[in-house]
């Protein structure tokens, strides 16, 4: 006789091969609990309904038969005709009593998991859909989870409408348009003990960069209370990012942070039942919900959960998880681990990039970018998903926030914009899946823009997404990863915004040959080196106000020297272990100025591009302060990030014993030469440089040619005039002879040489020029590096044939003679 199934399995009894018994959420549940805490990761007890439960409530009082004729011919596109469908479904889950079967095996679980756990068994009652979680389909959010539940009437009580969620309209919904059959999909209920977050911090986290699908980072939100409030976008999260090759060594690689504004947060109602919202004073927001710590025992953890699931699978598997750390205990948890299910999946040999090409005034609105595309459309802003039929195909979605309820109108929508949210809540991962741009965050947007006005939304300006009034002109490059072979010369990029620095790695490349610091410093710190040193002991109170509310309670030194660090560190992480060269900081005495607290510190000069500027700055007693920051952050990178990837490189050293002196000074400030293999270059960018290059080779590791500055200082012009720009040319003999003498030097001193200007990028002829002089290296600017590298791989293969040739005619030459003879 064939045994019945079970109704009711503990977590302990399942693993993720019982998908279709438990569901793809409760088989990552009893995943976590049975094979995971073993290793060291803290996971959450708990129990499962089967699909049997399921199959024996449809079989109550004909409930399945009267569910098929509901859906028969539904059409799932007809907004009007789908709502009153699914209202018609849950209203008959709901009217439909639980099995006494079903009703007794869930009461008899909770029982036994009350006196297992031996707590106050208040518990979380979660859907988990036999179709859940699957490579091609998250089924996020489609079905309810419920928060706080106490008490066994309750339990049954939420147990129900969890049954019943299964019929909501997004889920309906979301089933038909991928093709699955409503009644091939079951419901199972994972039941599980509250962690009480509420009183502390909660959040998920990727096992890449959601927004570039870069694998090697881990990128964990995390906000005050219940992590409901991040999934569903009410609450704008903290983030960072930990690179997860250099934290498998002991490393400590946060490579990045962002405080998020964390408006709310969803704790215990007033009854101690069920949950409610409540805003966030003023102090928590300003503070990061996890410590170092924390994060990086997370991120550890979710490298471990990562391995676990890519050796089940037989492939790389990125993951989506969710965790909480309790109030009472400081204990974190793991409460869900699943694939993740867009980027694991993505297959392009190709890579689009978005530009605005057009004028444009000041962004209306502006948040977080999620992606990199731009839509355009007629703004509606709508507050209500009930409201859907007034929302018209193409138009741009403006709301607070959204939830799964939204999923059909977000469906129509050209772009999308929130107050709320962060890179991981609802709008952001349905965004991503549609394939639609999506800015959150905003904190405004709902009140900035009006219903009814054509607007752009553009997430192709950095981290930063901005929505422009009226349609502004964009173009969209695609260029595509053919299968070229990779030079003898090095192919290198030069990068600045380390929030780009993940998507770009995935083009062919030998690593970075100028990361630029002025970038990090300008747009991540915004403050004056040295006004942070005497901070705040400033001459301008405005400014000593500015830096105290940007720094917050930190030390106006560890600001700097984090912030620098972690944008090094960023792009050091995307494309580690190749090479990231990094030039110290080599801002004018003007543009130093223009920095918070700036004006204090620099000298009005006639010409700053000749004046205080490069070497000569770092060890003046009116800079040296900052340039120890600077070398600070450097050490950071590369010792307690473990990213010895990086190198350093000195801008505009004017003489052999400034090279010398700087070098010293860098040792005297943790960054000493040859010590954990750490090299330093020099920019070659004066003539002194090129005159006295076997000396200072004898300094520096190498050279990078500075071709923008070499032409000028060549030339004697002043690049930045317009009276004279149409002399500006690096394919002038005379810089050309300059480029040549420079490479020579370099190969009698068997150091490496590279350039990093403009020049190779905008004249395929001078890269030509380039690769027949022997370069070591070409640093170019990422959008010109497909069609460089395949002229590179032209110019070495003509260089191949005529020395080919020559060789050839030599032989032949030699015969010839040996014939006469």
């Amino acid at each position: 006789m064939k045994k019945p199934s079970p109704l009711v399995l503990d977590l302990s009894e399942v693993s993720a091969d019982d998908v279709a018994v438990v569901g793809g959420k409760c088989a990552s549940l009893g995943e976590l609990f049975r094979a995971l805490r073993s290793r060291g990761v803290r996971s959450v007890d708990g129990f499962a309904t089967t699909s049997e439960a399921y199959r024996l409530l449809l079989e109550t009082d004909g409930l399945g038969a009267r569910l098929r004729e509901l859906m028969s011919g539904l059409d799932h596109e007809d907004l009007k005709a789908l709502n009153v469908a699914g209202r018609e479904a849950r209203a008959l889950m709901l009217d439909t009593p639980l099995p006494v079967a079903v009703n007794d095996a869930i009461l008899d679980a909770y029982r036994r998991l009350c006196d297992r756990t031996q707590r106050s068994c208040e518990v979380a009652v979660r859907s988990s859909a036999t179709a859940e979680d699957l490579p091609d389909a998250s089924f996020a959010g489609q079905q309810d989870t419920i928060l706080n539940v106490r008490g066994e009437d309750r339990l049954i009580e939420s147990c129900h409408r969890c049954f019943a969620s299964l019929w909501t309209d997004r889920a309906i919904s979301y089933r038909a348009a991928r093709g699955f059959d409503h009644f091939e999909v079951a419901l199972a209920i994972g039941v599980q003990p509250m962690v009480r977050s509420d009183l502390a911090c909660s959040g998920v986290m990727f096992t890449l960069d959601t927004e570039s699908g870069f694998r090697e980072a881990v990128v964990i939100n995390g906000s005050w209370g219940l992590g409901e409030a991040i999934v569903a976008g009410k609450a704008t999260p903290d983030e960072w990012v930990v690179f997860k090759p250099t934290l498998r060594t002991g490393a400590r690689p946060i490579v990045s942070r962002r405080l998020g504004s964390k408006e709310i947060k969803m704790i215990y109602g007033l009854d101690d039942r069920g949950t409610r919202e409540v805003s966030v004073v003023e102090a928590q927001r300003r503070r990061f919900s996890l410590s170092d710590y924390d994060v990086l025992q997370l991120a550890q953890w979710a490298c471990i959960i990562e391995d676990h699931y890519s050796e089940r699978a037989g492939h790389a598997q990125p993951m989506d998880i969710e965790w909480a750390k309790d109030g009472r205990t400081g204990e974190l948890f793991i409460l869900q681990a699943r694939p993740e299910t867009v980027h694991a999946t993505r297959r392009e040999n190709y890579i689009e990039t978005y530009k605005l090409t057009g004028e444009h005034s000041a962004p209306l609105a502006t948040g977080m970018a999620v992606g990199e595309k731009i839509g355009q459309g007629r703004v509606h802003v709508l507050l209500d998903p009930d409201s859907i039929t007034d929302f018209l195909e193409g138009d741009i979605l403006v709301t607070s926030m959204t939830d799964p309820a939204w999923e059909p109108i977000m469906k129509r929508a050209a772009a999308i914009v929130t107050d709320r949210g962060g890179r991981t809540c609802h709008s952001a991962i349905i965004s991503r899946e549609l394939g639609l741009p999506c800015i959150v965050g905003t904190g405004n947007a709902t009140e900035r823009l009006a219903t009814g006005i054509e607007a752009t939304v553009s997430c192709a300006d950095g981290a930063k997404g901005n929505v422009y009034e009226g349609n502004v002109e964009y173009i969209v490059e695609r260029r595509t990863m053919a299968e070229e072979a990779r030079p003898r010369t090095q192919v290198m990029m030069n990068v600045g915004d380390p929030d780009h620095a993940f998507a770009l790695a995935s083009l062919p490349n030998d690593g970075v040959g100028l990361a630029r610091l002025e970038f990090i410093i300008n747009n991540h710190i915004g403050i004056h080196p040295m006004a942070l040193v005497r901070y705040p002991n400033l001459k301008r109170e405005e400014d000593v106000r500015e830096i105290g509310r940007r720094i917050s309670e930190e030390d106006p030194r560890e600001f700097f020297v984090r912030c620098l660090s972690e944008g090094v560190g960023r792009i050091a992480a995307a494309f580690y272990p190749k090479p990231v060269i990094v030039r110290m900081s080599d801002f004018k005495s003007n543009e130093y100025a223009r920095l918070i607290g700036g004006q204090e510190f620099e000298p009005i000069e006639e010409n700053p591009m000749l004046g205080f500027r490069g070497a000569s700055r770092y060890y003046d007693e009116r800079y040296q302060e900052g340039f120890r920051l600077e070398c600070a952050a450097l050490q950071r990178v590369r010792e307690e990030m473990g990213l010895v990837n990086v190198k350093a490189m000195i801008p505009f050293c004017r003489t052999v014993e400034e090279g010398e002196r700087v070098v010293a000074l860098m040792a005297q400030f943790g960054c000493k030469q040859g010590e954990h293999e750490l090299e330093i270059y020099a920019m070659c960018e004066l003539p002194a440089n090129v005159v006295f290059a076997d000396e200072f080779l004898r300094v520096f590791d190498g050279y990078s040619i500075g071709s923008n500055d070499l032409t000028q200082l060549a030339l004697g012009l002043d690049r930045d005039s317009e009276m004279v720009a149409h002399l500006f040319d690096e394919r002038n003999g005379a810089v050309e002879k300059m480029v040549a003498m420079a490479i020579e030097a370099a190969h009698r001193a068997g150091k490496k040489i590279g350039i990093c200007g403009q020049a190779p990028s905008d004249y395929p002829e001078f890269a030509r020029f380039l690769v027949e002089r022997g370069i070591t290296s070409i640093s170019l600017n990422p959008d010109t590096v497909l069609q460089t590298t395949h002229i590179i791989n032209e110019a070495e293969a003509e260089q191949q044939g005529k020395r080919k040739a020559a060789v050839q005619s030599s032989t032949e030459a030699d015969a010839a003679v040996q014939s006469v003879s």
